[in-house]
């Protein structure tokens, strides 16, 4: 999977959070001052070229919908970030991000019961 810039992950965020949209829909998420129609329209082109947005034409128009879910996105920059930053360690990642995150205590506790119960699931399982 293609990394994506920070004006393509823009667009996804928005096209993930509609689901199915046309152009306009897209656009009408941005806060003022929007960027121009024609600009987040070029990178709609890239991302559908990119194999991350389909489409399907009603008359002269597209409705767009993504093809790679938030979610296999999100695992694959994870991974990324990990191999490139932390030697491919999800330890040293876990490390880095429980003391640089300023997570509140109750926070803490509630990653440590979800490491808890993933614990328990993978002895449950084998």
């Amino acid at each position: 999977m293609k990394a994506l810039t920070k004006a393509e992950e823009q667009v996804m965020k928005y096209l993930w959070e509609l689901e199915k949209g046309y152009l306009k829909d897209i656009v009408a998420q941005y806060p003022d001052p929007a960027p121009a129609y024609t600009t987040v329209s070029t990178v709609v082109n890239v991302l559908v070229k990119k194999g991350f947005i389909g489409f399907e034409t009603h008359g002269k128009s597209k409705e767009y919908y993504p093809l790679v879910a938030k979610e296999a996105y999100a695992k694959e920059s994870l991974q990324g970030i990990v191999h490139t930053f932390f030697n491919d360690s999800p330890k040293q990642f876990a490390s880095f991000f429980t003391q640089e995150s300023e997570l509140s205590v109750e926070e803490l506790k509630e990653l440590q019961d979800m490491i808890a119960a993933e614990i328990k699931k993978q002895q449950d399982n084998g």
